[in-house]
């Protein structure tokens, strides 16, 4: 019968100082790496970019072991700014996974020995397909270097495992280098923070530029509105039913001439004003705030934060009220 770890004996060995002197060598070991590999990239780099900006298809990332989730880290990079790209199994393409492969993609291969025998198995059937290829690898001289289109440099002096052995600033230098790529192509696309939005629907900038204030306002019978004749009853009435905290004032035309607010009410109260005389008109504020229903909702927040109110109007296109929405709306949304 094997005998059980002692797992106490690992942490009655630990020395927090030496563990600090190993993680600033880990630092200082990969620092290093990435400065040296700027200057090693050129016509590999720039040929490597152009072929993936050129491409009809899509860039088809490979790699095994700890360079196959590096790959489908790049991957993912790459298809979220502006570049089609997904991840394929070297080995699961042996079986069947290389049909996602066609002749008009370029196939991103990362292995730092550049001898994977899997990524080395599938090299004349990518060869076959006529598919641009490029290699990140560590060794320039090695059988996926040799069979590529473009050669993208990524070796390190040493890894930061003091046994020199676990992927450490290798895999450092390969994400950076994927980044780079992902950089270069995004800036020759003219990809803008809309692009980017557009791919992260679900992501707060996704929601700052693509949520609109049609999509978030109160609009119908949600809408609190009076006539400027209204009663103070009426417009009570329509603030506590509609739950917003203040309620427009519309003209015959639906127009917004005024507001009133929550707000406004404590102020008059406070004064000891008789209220039950009063119409929408007496106490309204004109000129309200406004925005375009067909705004961002990130600038009604801009609105809002500037003049320092928490509620706005929105307008259609010929200037008549359309819906209303206050800083609840927004902060539900996330959008603040």
């Amino acid at each position: 019968m094997l005998a059980k770890p002692d797992d106490a004996k690992p942490a009655a060995r630990f020395d927090a100082q030496r563990a600090l002197r190993l993680a600033e060598r880990t630092f200082d070991i990969e620092a290093r790496a990435l400065q040296a590999l700027g200057a090693r990239q050129g016509d590999g780099f720039t040929g490597s970019v152009r072929a993936m900006l050129e491409c009809a298809g899509r860039v088809i990332v490979m790699g095994m072991g700890k360079s196959g989730h590096v790959g489908r880290k790049v991957a993912a990079t790459l298809a979220s700014t502006g570049t089609p790209a997904f991840f394929v199994h070297p080995a699961e393409a042996s079986h069947g996974d290389l049909g996602m492969v066609t002749a008009g993609d370029v196939v991103l291969a990362i292995s730092n020995s550049g001898e994977s025998d899997e990524l080395a198995a599938i090299l004349p059937a990518l060869r076959r397909l006529g598919v641009k290829l490029v290699a990140m690898t560590g060794n320039v001289a090695s059988t996926l270097a040799r069979h590529a289109d473009h050669v993208l440099d990524s070796s390190v002096d040493q890894e930061a495992c003091p046994m020199n052995l676990a992927p450490t600033a290798s895999t450092t230098a390969q994400m950076a280098l994927g980044d780079a790529l992902a950089v270069a192509l995004l800036d020759a696309r003219g990809f803008r923070e809309e692009d980017f939005a557009r791919s992260h629907p679900g992501g707060s900038l996704g929601r700052k530029l693509l949520m609109h204030v049609h999509d978030l306002m109160r609009a119908g019978a949600a809408l609190p509105r009076v006539a400027p004749g209204a009663s103070f009853i009426e417009m009570l009435g329509e603030m506590t039913g509609k739950g917003l905290g203040f309620t427009a004032v519309v003209d015959a035309g639906g127009r917004a001439i005024g507001i009133f607010t929550d707000g406004d009410l404590r102020r008059l109260i406070e004064r000891g004003v008789e209220l039950r005389g009063l119409r929408a008109e007496d106490v309204m504020h004109r000129q309200p705030r406004c925005v375009s229903a067909d705004a961002l909702a990130v600038d009604a927040a801009e609105i809002m934060e500037r003049h320092r109110v928490t509620s706005v109007l929105a307008l259609d296109a010929d200037g008549r009220l359309a819906g209303a929405l206050n800083s609840n709306d927004l902060m539900r949304a996330k959008v603040i």
